[in-house]
């Protein structure tokens, strides 16, 4: 009878300390925003900053209701299509970029939103 108290006692520990992991596998993530640049985060660290600003005005805050995944391409130009890819593979819900980087992500994909900042666009280019 105490052996089986015992066995009873242990399944409902081991339960409760399951529980937190469950919940929190239960919770909705956090929808991500990618963001894809042509250049290096050294060179750019405005844009990371209004990106970030941009997303707080609208009420979303890294790391709190929204998760950023950079991507740099380190001025090799040849590798935004790749990186686009791999935002793609990670099912973020927009990617930000430039408009070079917007031409990859488009070839990339035509199911993920592609924006860019309009005032930092050159002529001739288009929102998307």
């Amino acid at each position: 009878m105490l052996d089986m108290r015992r066995r009873q006692f242990i399944t409902l520990l081991g339960g409760a300390a399951a529980w937190p992991l469950a919940a929190r596998a239960q919770q909705a993530a956090l929808p991500v925003v990618g963001f894809l640049h042509p250049a290096s985060p050294d060179a750019f660290p405005e844009r990371v900053r209004g990106l970030r600003q941009g997303l707080k005005e609208t009420g979303f805050i890294e790391g709190e209701n929204v998760g950023i995944e950079y991507r740099w391409a380190e001025n090799q130009i040849d590798r935004l299509q790749a990186l686009a890819a791999e935002l793609v593979r990670r099912r973020v819900a927009v990617i930000a970029t430039t408009a070079t980087g917007a031409r990859a992500a488009k070839a990339a994909t035509t199911a993920i939103p592609t924006t860019y900042a309009a005032r930092h666009r050159r002529r001739g280019d288009r929102v998307m």
